[in-house]
């Protein structure tokens, strides 16, 4: 089983110094806002991703007035146990280690344990646009499949490498020269992500519908197509089968690119389309619906999760119950069992059906 069996942070958001232990059940954290409910699950998150789901800057986990801060846990995978580590500094790089070991990259650090999260934002996965659910398969992907880590930070850097190209071309054209080369590395890069993506959605797919159907009675069908560069006919291809299709694709927005400054070809722009009864979710869902097709989605991940490593994820649910009428309420607690649950609420009232755990009171950066 994997699970969290310590935590300890120091100048992390509002927590000055912090030692907590955790059951390897339902953790239930309860407390007012704004006292640091969120912030546990953020260092949590950080530990499993090396990346916050808050905030793209580091210096922003760094308490106010500090200069650095720590992050670590004692972690139990099988019969085996991990310890692991982050310092955030505002003058230096980060230090990223695993049983003493630094490591160079996220993409060599992410991945130990692995986290699921749902926050109340989650639940408009369904409505919002292409970024949320890229964002989606970007943080399932990282943690289970290290060369996808590894393209999409090679992606994002020569993206943006690429787009500053193209804002500077007017006046300097002799950039242009360099265009084929950041083209081409871009294809490889991006080959790699429309592969896993499109492998990813597929057993997404699979997975979230069965949940849904369940959900709904039997009364609704969740559905859930992959979408990518239009020349790409078999996204779930090998990369180096898909690569000629995104060059082709490069090639025909090539002056296109060059008049309106902007990246226009590659998996960027992908998205999930997400469809209920045959309708585009998006477009026609009830609220209910759309609710219930991002729980499905978000219930889908953990199993995935399961079925690819052996063991659950640990669960983050971020104060998304109180944002749920009781009946979906339910549903969602008769599927966490089975692996370490964290959950954060405003009020501990309701919380005597969930007490095979422990649970938390979090007030001022303080656990009790």
């Amino acid at each position: 089983m994997m699970y969290l069996k310590s935590l300890k942070l120091e100048h992390f958001r509002n927590y000055r110094e912090c030692g907590v232990s955790f059951c390897p059940g339902i953790n239930v954290v309860y407390g007012d806002n704004a006292q640091g409910k969120t912030n546990l699950l953020e260092a949590i998150f950080y530990l499993s991703n090396a990346k916050s789901f808050r905030t793209h800057s580091d210096r922003e986990l760094i308490q106010f007035g500090q200069e650095d801060a720590g992050i670590a846990t004692e972690l139990f995978l099988g019969d085996r146990e991990y310890n692991i580590s982050v310092r955030l500094s505002s003058a230096a790089r980060r230090r990223l280690c695993v049983n003493g070991i630094p490591r160079r990259t996220a993409a060599e650090f992410a991945g130990t344990f692995r986290t699921v999260l749902f926050s109340p934002e989650d639940l408009y996965l369904v409505k919002e646009g292409a970024a949320v659910r890229r964002k989606f398969m970007d943080f399932f992907l990282c943690q289970i499949r290290p060369r996808y880590a590894r393209a999409l930070a090679e992606y994002t850097r020569l993206y943006e490498h690429k787009i500053r190209i193209l804002k500077d071309c007017g006046e300097k054209p002799s950039l242009l020269s360099t265009l084929e080369d950041f083209n081409l590395r871009l294809a490889q890069a991006g080959a790699v992500l429309i592969h896993y993506r499109a492998l990813f959605s597929s057993l997404l797919s699979q997975t979230a519908a069965g949940i849904h159907s369940d959900f709904s009675g039997g009364t609704e069908v969740l559905s859930i197509r992959y979408k990518t560069v239009k020349t790409v006919p078999d996204p779930a291809a090998q990369p180096k089968e898909i690569l000629p299709f995104l060059l082709e694709h490069q090639k025909g927005l090539y002056r296109a690119e060059i008049e309106t400054r902007s990246c226009l070809s590659g998996p960027h722009k992908d998205d999930l389309e997400i469809d209920i009864n045959g309708k585009p979710a998006k477009s026609f869902a009830s609220q209910g619906q759309t609710r219930t097709a991002a729980l499905s989605m978000k219930l889908a991940e953990r199993e995935l999760h399961c079925g690819d490593g052996g063991e659950y994820p640990v669960l983050l649910l971020d104060d998304v119950l109180s944002e749920l009428d009781p009946r979906r309420q339910e549903f969602v607690l008769n599927r966490i069992t089975g692996g370490q649950v964290f959950v954060t609420c405003c009020e501990d009232e309701r919380l005597g059906r969930l007490l095979d755990g422990a649970v938390y009171h979090v007030e001022t950066g303080t656990v009790k």
